[in-house]
């Protein structure tokens, strides 16, 4: 028997289908869950998607499909590459492009009915509230804890839910977060991790296909909560294993000390959410602690001039595998106990990917008491986009 509860959307008699709009949606109309009038509240429906990435391009297909009929997506990246590999909303010939351009384009041409709403800005404390007041359903399709929280915040505070759900590497997690039933992401997550602790997909890499999982799960639970059907994954996190093909859940409270959405919250507009995940902190340190660079251009110039600089590279195997520039390779983790290998006496140029690893093993050689060492500034992206475009981007 599926589970009734109050929905979203309360049809006020004033929406209808076309015939085409019957045609297209007969796999539903069929269904005594959606049936006619369950169509036409997902037609007054309005659903909100941040990001058109990884998790927005299942979320933003399949709501599109289904027919809510109003889609708004807050986005304002390009397309790159890198992001075909499971932005499936995107396609090759939409490299360079706005992604909200290639996103609606393809909404359009799988229905034509749909309204979509673009918001091609940074979501922000001074436009999330006005973006978010006239939507039914926020769906969260973000990769970062400030926007996160500010998403939570606003949902919390205009009294909406929040379909939430994240991605890494193999593993990914969903809930709804509605503080009128239930707990709010604070009360699962009462702070951030400290800046750089978690590294994000583009450090961490993600299985292409892991998305497409946990957005059609996004998908669904706003369609249930349009339809007022099933029981939606408030007070539960839905965990996913895609290696061990495996579905855990943890049930979740409605913390009582909540500064959000507890008996007695403190926050009760937007704040900064940069300087609460301690990005400006974290920044701040980061120059306090700059090491020493060298450029591509310029370590180029000296290898080309026969100067004596020994370049390292601190990446793992399975990266130098796909793209290197012949430097000997000691991946970071193993650095402490192999600099016996190392001449101190010796210069070193050292290189990762974009310049992060390295700056961290120039500080670990510097405090082993080697003198001359510098950190790559883009690492091999940079060397790839300004020396030698035959060394893959990866």
């Amino acid at each position: 028997m599926i589970q009734t509860r109050q929905p979203l959307i309360q049809n006020n008699g004033t929406i209808e289908l076309s015939n085409e709009e019957i045609a297209r949606y007969s796999r539903h109309l069929i269904m005594p869950e959606v049936a006619l009038d369950g169509q036409k509240k997902l037609k007054s429906a309005r659903v909100l998607t941040i990001g058109a990435g990884g998790l927005g391009s299942p979320l933003a297909l399949y709501l599109a499909a289904a027919g809510v009929g109003t889609l708004g997506i807050v986005d304002f990246d390009v397309v790159d590459e890198s992001n075909l590999q499971r932005q499936i909303i995107h396609g090759t010939s939409d490299v360079g492009r706005p992604k909200m351009e290639s996103a609606r384009d393809r909404i359009m041409d799988i229905n034509p009915n749909v309204h979509i709403e673009a918001y091609e800005e940074a979501l922000s404390s001074e436009n999330a509230l006005e973006i978010f007041k006239d939507f039914d359903i926020v769906v969260d399709g973000t990769d970062n804890f400030p926007t996160r929280y500010l998403v939570n915040d606003a949902c919390v505070l205009l009294k909406k839910p929040n379909v939430y759900g994240s991605i890494f590497r193999f593993e990914g997690q969903a809930s709804v977060f509605y503080a009128e039933e239930g707990p709010c992401y604070r009360c699962l997550y009462p702070g951030p991790p400290p800046p750089g602790l978690v590294p994000s997909c583009a450090e961490g890499g993600v299985l292409g296909i892991l998305p497409g999982a946990i957005g059609t799960i996004q998908a669904t639970e706003a369609v249930k909560l349009i339809l007022g059907i099933g029981e939606p994954l408030i007070g539960r996190l839905l965990l996913y294993d895609a290696l061990d093909m495996r579905f855990r859940e943890m049930k979740l409270r409605k913390d009582p000390s909540c500064p959000v959405c507890g008996e007695n919250p403190t926050v009760t507009e937007l704040i900064d959410y940069q300087e609460f995940c301690g990005i400006p902190q974290a920044n701040a340190q980061a120059a306090a602690d700059e090491v020493p660079e060298i450029s591509v251009q310029e370590l180029k110039k000296k290898l080309d001039n026969g100067t004596e600089v020994s370049v390292l590279d601190v990446r793992e195997p399975h990266e130098y595998e796909v793209a290197n520039i012949g430097a000997r390779l000691i991946p970071l983790g193993e650095l402490p106990e192999r600099l016996i290998e190392l001449d101190k006496d010796e210069t070193f140029a050292i290189h990762c990917k974009t310049g992060g690893r390295s700056a961290s093993a120039v500080k670990l050689l510097q405090e082993a008491g080697f003198e001359n060492v510098y950190n790559v500034k883009g690492g091999i992206t940079a060397w790839s986009e300004e020396i030698d475009a035959s060394v893959p981007k990866y």
